[in-house]
């Protein structure tokens, strides 16, 4: 299973947070799945950590990409798809940063891990 991490997804699990629900940690600690971060979503911790609204569990240079490709996450880069799959999202949610991981994960049959009360609206998989 492709799986793309929502943020808080991520540092629940790189923090052993119990937040995190079970079926997601498993899903995650699975080695056959394949874990999915996007450029998307260290954008957004960066702007959030730089303006002190975020703590992480390392500093922003070596978490992104070197201590999760480390753990073997995959970055997943933002492509022209991805932003034209955006604009065309309904507007069931406003957060730019969410609305992208929602196109990425459509355009790229991925499974959203992420308890975001929006993100079922748009007809993704998500875990949780």
């Amino acid at each position: 299973m492709n799986l793309l991490l929502d943020s808080h997804a991520l540092i629940w699990f790189l923090e052993d947070d119990p937040r995190l629900s079970p079926p997601a940690r498993a899903a995650i600690g699975e080695p056959a799945n394949h874990r999915f971060v996007s450029d998307a979503t260290a954008w957004e911790m960066g702007i959030k950590h730089a303006l002190g609204k975020l703590d992480l569990p390392l500093p922003y240079e070596d978490l992104f990409p070197g201590r999760l490709e480390e753990l073997g996450f995959h970055m997943l880069p933002i492509m022209h798809v991805h932003l034209y799959q955006t604009i065309r999202l309904p507007r069931h949610h406003g957060d730019p940063f969410d609305r992208l991981i929602i196109a990425q994960a459509q355009v790229e049959g991925m499974t959203l891990v992420s308890c975001d009360p929006h993100f079922p609206a748009y007809g993704v998989p998500i875990l949780w």
